[in-house]
């Protein structure tokens, strides 16, 4: 049965909220995977957050849940959340963290295109020149400060392959799994079980690797509570918010998040971003609202 207009607008609202949630993670995954490790760290965050979901929702009825949304939407969150966990733990520093951040918020754009693409969403051509500068925008940010920002970002790929291809890879995998859940979720409430079933994947990672048995931190163990409360209510808003909202608005808002997420990392890991950080901002502002206007309906 096709939503009312007030409820369109309602569950959209709501997926907005994630965007506002997922602006303090960046920070707190990498200060947490510094303290207990980039497995351990991410173990621990996704099992509290499948237990804080639990316990806010309750755990979904397994035989309601669409078979293919089950085995394809749950793989592709499991695989998100592993990529991004492990491309930030595995950065060298906090300011290349800063920046695999916000190669993996390329995920807006691919979402806006994969919805207009596969006809979920209309869209205009004044998508494309929003698009292109909310891309840019995320470039520019990336370069930093300095003539020879390019040559350095350029440089840490290459140091670092493994970390810039998981937060390229994560990307590309959550813009598919917003898709997928909106043909295939049918308003199931999924989160408890896919977050259930990243942190079980994750241990197991961690008791087949190398990592350091898990030190007693009560700083880092606030953390992870803190950031288990943003992750379980933020995925669940955005699971309502692409079952029964609009897709291509919510994709559109999301490229704020790189903006907030880049201020709130850089004060808690205390890494002032360049100059070129302004400029980005103001691209991608920008591209944001071309990508609104070219996306009404």
């Amino acid at each position: 049965m096709p939503l009312s207009p007030h409820s369109r607008r309602r569950a959209t609202l709501i997926g907005m909220t994630a965007v506002l949630l997922w602006s303090g993670s960046i920070g707190l995954f990498r200060s947490i995977s510094e303290i207990f490790g980039p497995t351990g760290g991410a173990a621990l965050i996704f099992s509290v957050s499948a237990l804080l979901a639990t316990l806010a929702s309750g755990w979904p009825r397994l035989s309601a849940i669409p078979r293919a949304y089950l085995l394809i939407g749950g793989g592709l969150f499991v695989a998100y959340e592993i990529s991004l966990a492990l491309a930030l733990g595995l950065a060298h520093d906090r300011a290349q963290a800063l920046e695999l951040g916000m190669l993996n918020y390329l995920w807006p754009s691919l979402t806006v295109l994969l919805a207009v693409l596969s006809r979920q969403q209309r869209g205009s051509l004044l998508l494309l020149p929003g698009l292109g500068l909310c891309l840019a925008g995320i470039g520019r940010v990336m370069q930093g400060d300095g003539g020879g920002s390019l040559t350095h970002s350029w440089q840490s790929i290459i140091d670092n392959p493994t970390a810039y291809l998981l937060a390229l890879a994560a990307a590309f995998i959550w813009a598919c799994y917003s898709l997928v859940t909106r043909l295939l979720g049918r308003g199931e409430r999924v989160i408890p079980l896919f977050l259930a079933a990243t942190a079980l994947v994750l241990w197991g990672k961690y008791l087949l690797g190398e990592e350091p048995p898990l030190p007693f931190h009560p700083g880092g163990l606030l953390q992870v509570l803190l950031l288990g409360v943003f992750t379980a209510t933020a995925y669940s808003c955005w699971n309502h918010g692409v079952q029964g909202g609009n897709l291509t608005l919510l994709a559109s808002a999301s490229y704020f998040t790189p903006i907030l997420s880049m201020v709130l990392a850089s004060l808690w890991l205390g890494v002032t971003p360049g100059a070129g950080f302004f400029g980005g901002v103001a691209m991608v502002s920008l591209g944001s609202l071309l990508c609104w206007w070219g996306s009404r309906s």
